[in-house]
């Protein structure tokens, strides 16, 4: 009977903290902020699904029309000339088999109305290696335009391999 109690009690406590957070929202932020949080966090996840399928229509479908790319000093404008640099990427080359991760330590995304400021970094792993083949970081300016995040501006950073 002790423990049926304690068990109770528990799930009570599980059940009202639950109520709280859900209220109050995560570390105090409301439910929008955690809507735009989340829907940048598809950013990333999008991200690399594109880049270990080699799926350039993927990449491209979260980038602003008018976005810039500026990677090894050199600066790129618009949908097609991104997806230009990406054709010619590592991770999109047909004899590269990479998939890609960011460790979940490494995100960071900062909110304020309808822009955001979003880190994370892309570690490739050779699948026949199992040895890493990049390791690169990404500094991306975002816009909420017509309802969906897309990147408006990419900045290529570099990465820390340990945390």
């Amino acid at each position: 009977m002790r423990n049926f109690v304690a068990a109770a009690c528990g799930i009570a406590l599980v059940v009202a903290g639950t109520a709280y957070g859900a209220r109050e929202g995560i570390k105090g932020l409301s439910i929008e902020k955690q809507a735009d949080l989340y829907q940048i966090g598809k950013i990333e996840k999008t991200w690399h699904r594109s880049t270990s399928r080699k799926d350039l229509d993927l990449m491209m479908s979260i980038w602003a029309p008018n976005s810039t790319m500026t990677i090894g000093g050199a600066t790129y404008t618009g949908k097609k000339a991104i997806r230009d640099v990406f054709a010619k990427s590592g991770p999109f080359q047909p004899n590269n088999h990479w998939v890609s991760d960011t460790p979940a330590y490494k995100i960071r995304a900062n909110v304020s109305g309808n822009k955001a400021t979003f880190h994370f970094e892309c570690h490739y792993i050779d699948v026949d290696t199992g040895k890493l083949a990049l390791a690169a970081g990404t500094d991306l300016d975002l816009r909420r335009i017509g309802g969906t995040w897309l990147i408006t501006n990419f900045t290529a950073s570099s990465a820390t391999l340990s945390p």
